[in-house]
């Protein structure tokens, strides 16, 4: 697998962003693919994830703000980001792998990485 990213950028608090994700190798809907972040001098953490089936789960930080989306003709992941706050703020990975279920993704390991985005938040 490859994972290539694009977007991000900078925003000010209450906008929106959207991040894509390319994944090629194997289709889409045999793969599943999440979403972390990390902040300065912060750890890395999950944000989002999506299933082979198209199941998502999201972090509490970020539930009810952010979507996943995914569009397998072409190949592609995005993370819809809205009512960006600034401690949204960190450099943004994509990952993914065919480890796990199909109808299940988790924020355990992940084979594949992109080469991460930064988003900014302003206050």
């Amino acid at each position: 697998l490859q994972v290539a990213q694009s977007g991000g950028g900078l925003v000010q608090s209450g906008g929106s962003l959207r991040l894509s994700c390319v994944v090629t190798g194997l289709p889409l809907n045999s793969i599943t693919v999440a979403w972390f972040r990390q902040a300065p001098g912060k750890e890395r953490e999950a944000v989002s994830c999506v299933a082979a089936n198209n199941e998502a789960q999201f972090m509490n930080s970020v539930k009810g703000r952010f979507t996943i989306s995914k569009h397998n003709a072409e190949n592609t992941i995005y993370l819809e980001m809205n009512e960006l706050k600034p401690e949204d703020t960190a450099v943004y990975f994509c990952a993914a792998d065919y480890g796990y279920s199909y109808s299940y993704c988790g924020f355990g390991s992940y084979d594949y990485w992109g080469q991460g985005t930064q988003v900014t938040v302003s206050s």
